[in-house]
């Protein structure tokens, strides 16, 4: 550790490895209910013209039927829990309400304590989490079970989405003002490469080994995360020390408060406005697209898994070169508006025509990577160093609020016990609900442009002329007075130095 140097790009690189371990196992573990959602809300249908059978309680449960009565035909599930749509959905909305919730003041505390104190923190809640939820599965067809499998989501949105702050908040410190789009394209492949992998694995893996061995192996893949927090916190702590950073990062956590959010510029709020409404289409789609592909096109449940996870295939491929070419080109806001415009055509595709959906998955990967490329690494452009887990804490929180009212809204609209045309039906009505969204993400992005140009479009700058602006910014200030001689130079720009977006 001792012969590392921190200023140079080895060592940078050396802490993003490790920085984006932290995040593989639990978005690993984030989406397996949604390949696994029949598992989960199919049940053991059972029929018998034997009236003491229908009378049994444990086939109303829908948990088993009694198979050993003659004339039974069950289908083949030897393992499904039985959840209604409404409570499947329940376990996305619960995650989604948990991080708004949370986020905020992990942000805050992240910002407050330090990069350590949340590494260590936020990965120990994903690994609780996760355990709760394997426990709870262990306990199907008791009344323990959905209690169970919502207090191990809730746990473990409490961790995630805390964990991708200060993951973010470690990025823009080694990165900022260097390769900082790249780095977070690297850091989404990495979590990307967790979803990928679980929409290829864990349906085979969960019909060779059993549904309890698959949730318990990603509790495992989230211990993982925890050791990797060990390691970054370690190089994240010698770095800073050696940079001469500890003390002045120190000082000026001690001078945050909370009430700084009001200086947050309408750049911002914007921004984090047009997350919500993007992720809005995403998330939700992701989350029940497994089964929407299945019941529309009725292909296979691996197959549907497959297409399904066609939006983090793409994602995982090309988010580090997009992320290194819009370092290069800048353009971050014009970007994220083009994108919103070419996801429109997805859900019209999913909701009117008979398009095979790989054509709709792949087309929403490439745009969903363009725009995380170009939406979150402007977070750290519009705020300072010392607010950036605030930042983050605070889009996060937007964010899940609009996914988990998104998720509750899906699972009202297909509803339950449905015919097969009644769901199809249901389906089209949940495509132009995200649609509508992406038409919401449409607007708040070109209205996040004009307002950015008219103060100086620090979104659309590249890298180069950043470091110019960073060079005239840094030659204006007044170091008698401790001001900035106009208005519009008072940027978050210049780092660490400055608490607060407009102090």
């Amino acid at each position: 550790m001792a012969e590392l140097l921190a200023d140079t790009c080895g060592f940078r690189f050396l802490v993003l490895f490790f920085n984006c371990m932290l995040t593989f196992g639990s978005y690993f573990c984030f989406d397996m209910p949604s390949v696994l959602q029949d598992t989960f809300t199919q049940r053991n249908n059972c029929t018998n013209d034997s009236k003491s059978f229908h009378d049994d309680k444990t086939f109303d449960s829908g948990f088993y039927g009694n198979t050993s009565s003659p004339n039974v035909t069950c289908n083949n599930c030897t393992e499904c829990l039985g959840m209604s749509e409404d409570n499947y959905n329940l376990l996305y909305a619960i995650y989604a309400w948990t991080n708004a919730v949370v986020v905020i003041a992990a942000g805050f505390l992240i910002d407050k304590l330090g990069n350590r104190f949340g590494v260590f923190l936020f990965s120990f809640l994903c690994v609780v989490g996760s355990t709760t939820f394997a426990v709870g599965v262990m306990m199907k067809g008791t009344a323990a079970m959905l209690p169970l499998m919502l207090i191990g989501r809730l746990i473990f949105g409490s961790g995630n989405g805390s964990l991708t702050i200060v993951q973010n908040r470690i990025t823009a410190y080694w990165f900022r003002n260097k390769e900082l789009a790249m780095a977070f394209g690297i850091t989404l492949a990495f979590s990307r490469l967790g979803s990928v992998l679980n929409f290829f694995l864990t349906q085979n893996f969960a019909q060779i080994y059993g549904l309890q061995w698959t949730m318990w192996g990603g509790a495992m893949l989230c211990g993982i995360g925890f050791v990797s927090a060990i390691v970054v916190s370690s190089l994240d702590k010698w770095g800073t020390k050696q940079r001469g950073d500890d003390e002045t990062l120190r000082s000026d956590s001690k001078k945050l408060k909370f009430t700084d959010i009001r200086h947050f510029s309408l750049p911002f709020w914007l921004l984090v406005l047009a997350i919500m409404f993007f992720y809005n289409g995403v998330f939700p789609f992701v989350a029940d697209a497994s089964k929407f592909i299945k019941d529309k096109y009725d292909l296979p449940k691996t197959t549907s898994a497959y297409l399904a996870g066609a939006v983090y295939d793409v994602s995982m491929v090309v988010s580090p070169f997009l992320g290194g070419l819009i370092d290069v080109i800048g353009k971050r806001g014009i970007l994220a508006l083009i994108c919103a415009l070419l996801t429109i055509p997805v859900f019209g595709i999913l909701a009117f025509t008979s398009v095979y959906p790989l054509v709709a998955t792949l087309w929403l990967g490439i745009t969903y990577s363009f725009a995380a490329a170009s939406l979150w690494p402007s977070i750290p452009l519009v705020v300072s160093q010392a607010t950036v887990g605030t930042a983050m804490g605070v889009t996060t929180s937007v964010q899940m609020i609009g996914i988990g009212i998104s998720n509750l809204v899906v699972g009202e609209i297909l509803g339950k016990n449905l015919t097969a045309v009644e769901r199809l039906t249901r389906w089209k009505y949940v495509m132009i609900f995200l649609l509508a969204n992406t038409l919401a993400c449409v607007a708040t992005t070109l209205l996040m442009n004009i307002t950015d140009k008219k103060r100086g479009g620090i979104l659309n700058l590249s890298r180069k002329q950043k470091l110019q602006k960073l060079q005239d910014v840094t030659e204006s200030f007044n170091s008698e007075s401790g001001t900035y001689d106009t208005d519009s130079e008072r940027q978050p720009i210049l780092g660490p130095r400055h608490r607060s977006i407009n102090a």
